[in-house]
């Protein structure tokens, strides 16, 4: 893998990164804009103050954008942005 490979998948992970917080701040209407929201935030608890229904809306946002479904078994993909972002590129992978 060369360096050039290296910085066109980081291009592509920020890419992602951007457009899974724009996905979620606007398609549960937070008083947030996207860009302030930090990867590693916590979605739920003290992070953005997320809840139950908000998880529903994500699942369906998330599958519509990227044709990727979470399940039950899932639930580990609601930590952060990161966490969504890695699940989205491993089920892309499959």
């Amino acid at each position: 893998m060369t360096a050039q490979d290296v910085a066109q998948q980081a291009i592509a992970r920020r890419e992602l990164n951007d457009r899974v917080k724009e996905l979620i701040a606007e398609g549960l209407g937070l008083p947030i804009e996207a860009d302030l929201i930090d990867d590693d935030q916590p979605l739920f608890g003290r992070g953005l103050e997320l809840d139950s229904l908000d998880t529903l809306e994500i699942v369906s946002l998330i599958d519509e954008n990227f044709g990727v479904y979470i399940t039950d078994d899932d639930t580990f993909v609601f930590g952060s942005i990161n966490t969504i972002a890695d699940f989205i590129e491993t089920a892309r992978a499959r």
